[in-house]
């Protein structure tokens, strides 16, 4: 079964997530405050966390911020309050994979909960492995691995998906919107703002000068290319 982790302080809101989502048959475990979800994502194996950003003792910025440090790789949607961008941008900066705003509906979370675990969950096949080597980097499709200079990068799933998009369309440049909707979806279309932050996460861990990239470049004016 897979296991959400549910992390809200208002009761009412928890408790209505836990039981649309049991009703779909996810297993949910709920936090109400900071300290207890950081503890429940290093010392259990969730699937996605639903993590509120306003949270008693640690916020959930925090939150985000200290598991990603871990290497803790889970998808995490954020729930932020309706019209906060800052919130929004900084969270897609430290690592999030998606954000949804008050209020909601069970079905806009139970959707985007979807489509994140339909990325993180493909299934390896371990006799068909696919390596694709981008100078000193080398992406083993079949295990999900990813390495730099022969040491293991830690991406999360969005990463890793938007990492091989382009491993697969080597020199082609290529525009937000499209990217956007082939990585995260067509109900994401307007939101380009969620691909120039997660590229930037990306080249914080597979180029050697984030500031000056060499392998996924910026294409003023069209989009972004990756070259080998």
């Amino acid at each position: 079964m897979t296991k959400i982790l549910v992390v809200d302080d208002e009761v009412a809101i928890s408790t209505l997530l836990q039981y649309n989502l049991e009703q779909n048959r996810f297993e949910v475990t709920t936090a109400g405050d900071g300290s207890s979800a950081y503890q429940l994502a290093k010392s259990e194996q969730f699937d996605a966390i639903l993590l509120d950003l306003m949270l008693p003792n640690v916020d959930g910025m925090t939150v985000l911020k200290q598991i990603r440090q871990d290497k803790i790789t889970t998808p995490v949607i954020l729930v932020t309050a309706k019209g906060d961008e800052f919130d929004r941008v900084f969270g897609l900066e430290l690592g999030a994979d998606d954000y949804i705003t008050k209020p909601f509906s069970p079905r806009e979370v139970i959707a985007r909960l979807k489509a994140v675990l339909r990325r993180s969950q493909i299934p390896t096949v371990e006799s068909e492995e696919t390596v694709i080597t981008i100078q000193d980097l080398n992406i083993n499709d079949g295990k999900k691995i990813v390495t730099k200079a022969g040491q293991s990068v830690a991406l999360t799933p969005r990463e890793y998906d938007l990492l091989l998009y382009f491993a697969q369309r080597l020199g082609r440049v290529i525009d937000r919107e499209t990217i956007l909707t082939a990585v995260w979806g067509y109900e994401y279309t307007g939101e380009s703002r969620m691909v120039d932050m997660h590229i930037s996460n990306l080249r914080e861990k597979i180029e050697t000068n984030p500031k000056s990239p060499e392998i996924l470049k910026t294409v003023r004016g069209f989009g972004y290319t990756m070259i080998n």
